[in-house]
């Protein structure tokens, strides 16, 4: 019961990470106006804006302008869903929960507007950087030392990448943003548990730019978001972060 009443807490998240991720792009209000259809302007009825089924119901398409309604919004809600099922079966109700979905959250919306606008909104990681390090200090599992190194680290590293970049080719090699979005997995994660999770992003990031590349989607010079693999190896981390170090403390270091 408690797993099903975490998907529905996540298929409704989901449908405000959708609306965050339509407005902070744009500089508009989170709050108002009303949700209202992209295309016609119509204001969404209530029973038209239940996550997932609503969408399911109305055949994908605005009830007023008959507009096709992108996938994206159902996507993210049952992702989110699915996501904070998950967090409750792997960490239990605990207080490390509550911080858990905060992070997930953060990541959802962040790989949805990175992919859409090639963007990381200092709106999201900031707050979130400040929230992730204050609590996890508050929840106490590993020392403050733990997550300041792990800001540090996450920050640093893109930061050397960046000016070596731009000192090298004349550009930056990466965003700002994926900077302080490695800051913001720090805060969450820690340092010990950021490094697999910036592995798992280079190696998937390598693998996807090599196989649009082989199939003439993407040239050599067009840029691909970061952050959609920072968020995956996030998550993968929050998630399975503490058996993948030690299973490679003693495969290697043992």
């Amino acid at each position: 019961m408690m797993a099903a009443g975490m998907l529905t807490l996540g298929a409704v998240v989901g449908s405000f990470l959708n609306v965050c991720a339509s407005r902070l792009p744009k500089g508009k209000s989170l709050w108002m106006p009303g949700s209202a259809c992209p295309a016609c302007q119509s204001p969404i009825r209530w029973h038209d804006n239940i996550p997932v089924l609503s969408f399911v119901l109305l055949r994908g398409h605005c009830r007023d302008c008959k507009v096709r309604i992108a996938w994206r919004y159902p996507a993210v809600e049952l992702a989110t869903a699915l996501l904070f099922a998950l967090a409750y079966v792997q960490i239990g109700w605990r207080w490390e929960l509550a911080l858990a979905l905060v992070f997930l959250s953060a990541l959802t919306v962040i790989t949805v507007i990175d992919l859409e606008h090639q963007l990381i909104p200092d709106r999201i990681t900031l707050p979130a950087i400040a929230v992730g390090f204050a609590g996890s200090v508050a929840v106490g599992k590993n020392s403050w030392l733990e997550y300041a190194l792990g800001v540090l680290l996450g920050g640093g590293i893109f930061f050397v990448i960046i000016e070596l970049s731009r000192i090298v080719l004349g550009v930056p090699g990466m965003g700002g943003g994926d900077m302080k979005l490695g800051a913001m997995i720090g805060a969450f994660v820690g340092w010990k548990l950021l490094l697999p999770g910036l592995f798992l992003a280079v190696f998937f990031g390598g693998v996807v730019a090599v196989a649009l590349l082989a199939a003439g989607r993407k040239g050599r010079k067009d840029p691909l978001p970061f952050g959609p693999f920072l968020a995956l190896g996030g998550a993968v981390s929050l998630f399975w972060g503490e058996g993948i170090v030690q299973w490679y403390v003693k495969a290697f270091a043992g």
